[in-house]
Parts: structure tokens; sequence; C-alpha cells
């Protein structure tokens, strides 16, 4: 599985932890930067991971920021994005099996990178139970179409 990732500067070292754990278990990661701790604007980046995830050239999606909040604002902007904010590991969970989330959010100043190595685990290997969720997740995504 191929996954996209991108943060801005207030979620790099933990955009990196995350990167690591997920190439240990075998994931392609495509990283969409940005690649150092210099001020910059989390949409530049959080915006090309989400269209890589839309587009299909990657199957799934992770953001840090510092909280979390803005990179996975942006990346719901895009069309087809399914994107969680998510600092616990029962939300990562529920998100996957009931919303069928295509991203993942965290907050470098939020959680430890122990708690999001458990999160993001939780969120890569939870599967999406269908059923009574689906029509719920086509009313979600009619919305992008009004």
């Amino acid at each position: 599985m191929k996954i996209a990732v991108a943060c801005d500067h207030g979620g790099l070292r933990l955009k990196n932890v995350l990167i690591d754990e997920m190439k240990k278990q075998g994931y392609e990661v495509v990283d969409y930067g940005t690649y150092t701790e210099d001020s910059c604007d989390y949409p530049d980046y959080a915006s090309k991971a989400a269209k890589a995830v839309a587009s299909g050239e990657c199957e799934k999606g992770v953001v840090v920021c510092g909280t979390g909040i803005g990179v996975s604002i942006t990346c719901n902007k895009v069309d087809g994005i399914r994107c969680a904010l998510c600092h616990d590991v029962f939300s990562a969970k529920a998100t996957r099996a009931h919303n069928d989330t295509n991203m993942i959010a965290m907050g470098q100043r939020v959680i430890g990178e122990g708690l999001a190595v458990e999160i993001l685990n939780a969120w890569l290997h939870t599967d999406f139970e269908g059923g009574r969720h689906v029509k719920r997740i086509e009313k979600m995504m009619a919305l992008e179409k009004e």
C-alpha cells in the first residue's frame, strides 16, 4: 500500500517518526514535505497529500501539524477525502470502521510519539465495516456535489 504523508514545520518530527513506522511495516511512503522546521504554510503540503489520495496515486494519507486541526481541515476541502483528526486509539479505530476514512491527521504538540504510533497502527489495521455505514458515507460525500 502506498501512503501519502505531509506536515508543516510544527509536525516535522512526528511525521518522520510515523514514516519510519510505516516503512518498518513495509508500506511505500510518498513524502510531500515539508522537510525542515522553517516556518511554512500547512495547506501547501497537506493539499498535495490529499490530492494524491483523491487521485488514487496513494491509497491513504497521514498528515501532521502542531494541532492536526489545520491539516485536517485542508485535506477535507479536497473532493473525495475523508480525513479524521485523531488523538486517541478508539477514535482511530472507529473512524476507519464507521467512516472509511482515507486520511488521518495528528498534532505533534498534542500527543507524544508513542501514542501517535499506536493511533497510526490502529487506523492502518482497522477495516471498514460497511453495512449500515455505507449509506451514511454516501450522504456525507454527496454534500461535495451540492
